[in-house]
Parts: C-alpha cells; sequence; structure tokens
C-alpha cells in the first residue's frame, strides 16, 4: 500500500504542491510503519529501494514540504535512529569477523537520511540537475528527428528502442512526446531532438510546423493496418509539398520508412513490399521492422544517421549509454583538459537529457520564417508557409 503514495511522489514538477506534501507524509509514514512492524535488526531490501527512489525523484523536484506533527515527527526520528543503529551495527559486525571490531568511516550521506531531513526539516539535499548551456552544440551538429504515423502502430515502441534499448507491451496513447539525446563523439557534441507527433493528426497547421522544423523524417506504419499505409502515404506527399514550398525548389528529404510489425503472422499481412516502393518512391529508405522483437532497427538507425549527416556511432549500440550526470561531467572534464590526445580516442557515449521540452510554437514558427533582419523593408511578404 505504501508503494501507491511513493509513486504519487514521483509525478512531475507540475504537480499541486499541497498534494507532493501529503503524499511525502503519507509515505515516509508508512514506510515507517512497515520497518517498525519488522523484527528487529531485520529490513526489507524492497522497501528500502522504493524509498531510496521517492527519495531521489522528491528531492530533484525542488518543492518544500511543510513538517509533520510532533507525533508524525517522533515516529519518523524512531524510526531513523532504529535504522542507523542496525545499519552501524552491521559495519561493526562485518570488520569483527577480521578481527577488527570497529565502525567503518561515514560516507556521503544516504538517500535515507536525504529523506529525512527533506520531512523534518523543510528541503532538500540533493543538487537540481543542471541546463544544458545555450549554444553548448554547434548548429550543424544539432538535428531534430520528426516521427509521424497513425496511432497503434509502433512508433513509440521503435523510440523507447532508440533511447532506451526497451519494449513495453502495453499500450498507451502518445499525445506529443519529445525527446532529446545528447552524444560526445570523437570531440564532438552531437544532439538530436525527437519529435513524436502523433496527437498532430487533428491540427493540420501544427503537424505542418512540425513538418517544416524537422530535419529528418520517421514514418511508422503497420503491415497489418492498411490504412496506416495510406496515411504514410499522404504524409509523405506533405511533406515534400511543405519543404518545396519552404525553400521555393524541389529538395531531397531524408525519410525513412518503418513497415513495422513483421513478426506478425504472414496471412495478416495486407500490403506488400513492391507496393510500397511503387508508392514511396526510391527517395525513401524502407525497413520491414519489428519493434518487439528487435528487427531491422539498428539498420532502420543506422538510415537515420547517414540521411541525417550525423555519425554512425549515434546508433543505439555503437555507443556507451550513460547517465546525463556522468555525460556532463565527463564532458566538463574533457573540455577543461582540451586538446589531448588521449580524450580524443575516448569511446563515444550518449545520455538521454530528462529535462528537454519541446520549443514554443512561436519559437518554432520564427526558425522556419527567419530573423526579421532579413526581410527587405518596403517589400511584400510571402505567403506564410504554415498555411
Amino acid at each position: 500500500m505504501y508503494q501507491t503514495n511513493i509513486k504519487q511522489i514521483c509525478l512531475s514538477s507540475m504537480c499541486p504542491v499541497m498534494e507532493l506534501q501529503q503524499s511525502a507524509k503519507a509515505a515516509a509514514l508508512q514506510v515507517i510503519q512497515h520497518q517498525t512492524r519488522a523484527l528487529p535488526g531485520a529490513s526489507s531490501p524492497s522497501v528500502l529501494l522504493a524509498y531510496k527512489n521517492a527519495t531521489q525523484r522528491l528531492g530533484a523536484t525542488g518543492f518544500k514540504v511543510s513538517t509533520l506533527s510532533k507525533a508524525g515527527m517522533g515516529i519518523l526520528k524512531l524510526a531513523t535512529t532504529q535504522l542507523k543503529q542496525q545499519e552501524k551495527k552491521a559495519r561493526v559486525v562485518r570488520a569483527s569477523s577480521l578481527g577488527k571490531a570497529h565502525p567503518s568511516i561515514d560516507c556521503k550521506k544516504s538517500p535515507l537520511d536525504q529523506l529525512a531531513a527533506l520531512v523534518l526539516h523543510g528541503h532538500a539535499r540533493l543538487q537540481p540537475l543542471a541546463n544544458e548551456p545555450h549554444g553548448s552544440t554547434k548548429p550543424q551538429n544539432c538535428r531534430r528527428i520528426v516521427v509521424l504515423g497513425a496511432p497503434r502502430v509502433g512508433k513509440t515502441s521503435i523510440l523507447r528502442r532508440f533511447l532506451r534499448d526497451g519494449f513495453e507491451e502495453r499500450y498507451e496513447p502518445t499525445c506529443e512526446d519529445f525527446h532529446r539525446k545528447l552524444y560526445h563523439i570523437r570531440g564532438e557534441t552531437y544532439q538530436i531532438d525527437i519529435l513524436d507527433a502523433s496527437g498532430e493528426r487533428s491540427f493540420p497547421a501544427k503537424r505542418r510546423l512540425s513538418i517544416l522544423t524537422g530535419d529528418i523524417f520517421l514514418l511508422v506504419f503497420s503491415l497489418d493496418d492498411r490504412s496506416s499505409f495510406e496515411e504514410v502515404r499522404a504524409l509523405h506527399a506533405e511533406i515534400v509539398a511543405a519543404k518545396t514550398a519552404l525553400h521555393k525548389q524541389k529538395v531531397c528529404v531524408p525519410t525513412v520508412v518503418c513497415a513495422n510489425k513483421v513478426d506478425l503472422p504472414s496471412e495478416q499481412r495486407t500490403v506488400s513490399r513492391t507496393e510500397v516502393l511503387r508508392a514511396l518512391g526510391n527517395g525513401c529508405a524502407l525497413f520491414e521492422t519489428s519493434a518487439k522483437d528487435s528487427v531491422n532497427l539498428e539498420q532502420v538507425f543506422e538510415a537515420l544517421a547517414q540521411r541525417g549527416g550525423l555519425p554512425l556511432e549515434t546508433g543505439p549500440s555503437q555507443h556507451r549509454k550513460v547517465s546525463i550526470r556522468s555525460y556532463q561531467a565527463l564532458r566538463a572534464a574533457r573540455q577543461a583538459d582540451k586538446g589531448s590526445k588521449a580524450l580524443a580516442c575516448d569511446t563515444p557515449c550518449g545520455a538521454v537529457y530528462p529535462l528537454a521540452r519541446r520549443p514554443s510554437f512561436g519559437t518554432d514558427l520564427r526558425l522556419v520564417l527567419g530573423p526579421k533582419g532579413n526581410r527587405k523593408q518596403g517589400k511584400a511578404l510571402d505567403k506564410c508557409p504554415i498555411q
């Protein structure tokens, strides 16, 4: 039951403060009660793990949690003291088994102590995640991948493979997702923004703006759903028309098409490969994929990199995955020792940036229209490319 309250703590920073405070109090008290009912000297690893996870998420939000009542503070202090005594006793026992009965050196405060300080004193001790400095990546090393397609075709599952190499059986409708992954490859920093514009099917102007700001396009349809293929064909025509109108000439748009769910039985297939190639032409890279079994996905990611002018090391299997904190620390260290030949040969690494937010529609629109300084006074404005 306490796990339900812990999940409530892990809400985003948009959660109301009062709800977050109540969740923190309830979770702390219920975890404490569970611990105090346990046998002396015993502990529950699952409870402590959930407790620590809640601590890290709650501390990252930056909210102040109001103090508990006197009774609640007494219970929390008692449980914290007992847990500290258990940990101290365990350290002494481990040391005495080696013939040296002395406590180990105090280490950095545990997440359990941090949560206790947060609830009792109303502040968190965890350092907030640093924002990526503006302009830290060269513009020529930044790309935006726009993912389009009908619902329930596997777009989110393919993106999950690209970002974290995982798969989720349960289907959850996606309104709009924006992801950012940062890379350090051969001494250069790269940034890939991924926009899953699934929620823009009913908003042509928003979808057109997303298309105009995209550098690379990933179109996904399901082999057992012919209507999803028809939608991809219409989207491809819309992308070509929008980019042609923007540049006032026909351009080659980097596009990769995934015919997903190839793992299904052949009798459920409603679209043939020949038909897809005939409808979309040779300008698109076509792959029959399975997000569930990870079939041909590595080739898809390689094609996205090649067509988008990115290093092949941006593929999920071609770089070392690290946390964003490790990435920022590693990059800072490399910048401090800039010019070292040894650092230039380090293994490529990449990290998902958890604080990424899609730029506002105004920002995207200014990006499409260009700066005002480039427009000559007295010259009639062309028709807006969004219209």
